[in-house]
């Protein structure tokens, strides 16, 4: 079976952060966090169109100037979710250039900030220099901050001594076509699939015709039940940067609840609590504790302090640990 979402951090555990997620079967990708993101091929980085952002301390954000740069001239959105403040530290971004040959230009970004209760969102159109439009505010049904008719992204608050967003990518369900079947039938793979798949996802009637194999019109609940098996949606969360609190790894526990996999930092060791808590972070038994309790699939600890350089062998050791039990 392949996965819809396709995940893998850019970077060692001691590099900045940022999680490239790659959707299978489409066009596009989806960054969360901005660190440095150099090492990954343009091609894919210009697949992404929404970015996802914890925090913008230097270490999460200083990946926006090459991003930025290499979609200049392109004609797309990008979008740019974030806590309370990601609209100010974006127009301060693009306020460093001067932006005098680009009137030509179609690219444009959209900054978002994941409010309680609303989303406030700015556009800033590269051809008119990157001022900012007026805002507009929506409501919406948090914790999802994001839609699409195959996934889903929700935002859960953390507290960093600062705001801090982590965040849940889930499918909705997945299809997977019994090939098998399709002989029978007398059908072949082919881009109908994809239609048959868009048809389930839009939760079209079942008297709804699909157009197969030459053409030929076959009715969509006939379809899913001689080819198609839903099972369970994927899903992927990611925690950066919080304090090792009850409330906040309460918080962890409930949103990563299930959770096929989850990234979830580990900057101490739980022997350095005091200098964990002090700085804002978990530790790495903090980490494992949190997975455990959520009963997720699989942790992928990330994000270490430069302390352990000479031994990141103990974080990993310790968080297994404690997910194991």
């Amino acid at each position: 079976m392949t996965h819809l979402f396709q995940p893998r951090l850019l970077n060692q555990p001691f590099g900045d952060p940022a999680l490239y997620m790659r959707l299978s079967g489409e066009k596009k990708a989806l960054l969360v966090d901005l660190g440095d993101v150099t090492c990954l091929e343009p091609g894919k980085l210009l697949k992404v169109e929404d970015v996802f952002i914890s925090h913008t301390h230097i270490d999460h954000f200083i990946g926006f100037d090459h991003l930025l740069r290499l979609n200049l001239g392109r004609d797309k959105t990008l979008r740019i979710f974030g806590p309370p403040g990601i609209i100010a530290n974006v127009r301060g971004k693009l306020a460093g250039y001067t932006w005098n040959l680009v009137d030509a230009y179609p690219f444009i970004i959209e900054a978002i900030e994941i409010g309680s209760r609303r989303l406030k969102k700015v556009r800033f159109i590269c051809a008119e220099r990157f001022k900012p439009r007026k805002a507009e505010t929506e409501a919406y049904a948090a914790p999802l901050v994001d839609g699409h008719p195959h996934y889903g992204v929700q935002a859960l608050r953390l507290d960093h001594r600062i705001a801090s967003l982590a965040y849940s990518m889930q499918e909705r369900f997945h299809i997977n076509i019994k090939k098998e079947r399709l002989d029978g039938l007398g059908l072949t793979v082919g881009p109908w699939l994809r239609d048959l798949k868009d048809a389930i996802w839009a939760d079209k009637p079942d008297d709804f015709r699909v157009c197969v194999d030459a053409g030929a019109l076959m009715p969509l609940g006939q379809l899913k039940r001689d080819i198609v098996t839903i099972t369970k949606g994927q899903k992927i969360v990611y925690v950066s940067d919080c304090r090792g609190t009850d409330a906040n790894l309460n918080k962890i526990i409930t949103f990563a609840h299930g959770a096929d996999l989850l990234f979830c930092e580990a900057a101490f060791l739980d022997r350095d609590r005091d200098k964990a808590f002090e700085r804002g972070h978990l530790t790495a038994k903090q980490a494992g504790f949190a997975a455990r309790a959520a009963g997720v699939a699989s942790l992928q600890v990330f994000h270490f302090s430069p302390r352990y350089e000479t031994a990141p062998g103990l974080l990993y050791q310790e968080a297994q640990a404690a997910f194991k039990g």
